[in-house]
């Protein structure tokens, strides 16, 4: 399936009396893995879930369109900081949840659960029950489900933030290679992750808060941690959110 751009216009947040943002516009490019980041309440996961038509409150608009003109609905996966993972379902029962969901239950659906699994290291643990999992283990069955889905959009709202630092590296390797060539849009607190996995980088700041693009690093990704031009523009990055919040 051949990933679409995305077009944002006007998207618009209030909760009572204040403004969170107002009337922002950006692209997401075909293809393109873009990182969020922002301050904590400046609308980074809110501006997701927009993106994604999950339930917001009623003072909030955006127009969306897609490069291919064609509606986003069944070409969008979603991957939360939560691996929300149910404890009723074995672990291959929790990456098919969207098939059983559909009513989809054929012998090719499970096979197709058992690659995913297999791509992100689980294939021996199909069986196990989510409670007997690590949380990295847990991590990786949530990112084999966002794969099952087989969506050329993939929406990730601080997808690794729950597990230790050496999982988390880990975890980059692996979902950039999963998720390559899809068009990919991360919210992050986490600079480093950033400048690790984004071609693309906007950070929301101001009140009401607009949407700021910065320079990502032109070396190949994932960048390593001691790529000297990750370290020169973590520095600007850090100062960018510091200065974000410092203007509240």
């Amino acid at each position: 399936m051949t990933p679409p751009g995305l077009h944002v216009r006007n998207a618009s947040l209030t909760f009572g009396q204040r403004a969170l943002f107002s009337k922002l516009e950006c692209e997401f490019p075909a293809s393109s893995w873009t990182c969020l980041l922002g301050r904590s309440g400046s609308g980074k996961s809110s501006l997701l879930r927009m993106i994604a038509g999950l339930h917001l409150p009623d003072n909030h608009h955006l127009d969306l369109t897609t490069s291919d003109g064609e509606a986003l609905r069944g070409r969008l996966a979603w991957m939360a900081q939560q691996d929300l993972l149910v404890p009723w379902e074995r672990v291959l029962g929790n990456v098919m949840l969207g098939a059983r969901w559909r009513g989809e239950r054929s012998a090719s659906a499970v096979a197709r659960a058992r690659e995913m699994l297999a791509l992100v290291g689980l294939a021996e643990r199909a069986d196990a029950w989510p409670a007997a999992l690590s949380g990295g283990q847990r991590q990786r069955v949530s990112l084999a489900r966002t794969l099952f889905e087989d969506a050329s959009v993939v929406l990730m709202d601080e997808p690794f933030s729950a597990v230790d630092a050496i999982t988390r590296l880990e975890l980059h390797e692996l979902a950039y290679r999963l998720l390559a060539e899809r068009t990919v849009i991360m919210v992050t607190h986490d600079p480093l992750e950033a400048l690790r996995l984004a071609e693309r980088i906007l950070v929301l700041k101001g009140d009401p808060a607009r949407l700021v693009p910065l320079a990502a690093p032109e070396t190949p990704r994932p960048r390593a941690l001691d790529d000297a031009e990750v370290q020169t523009r973590q520095t600007a990055l850090v100062a960018e959110l510091r200065e974000t919040a410092d203007a509240q």
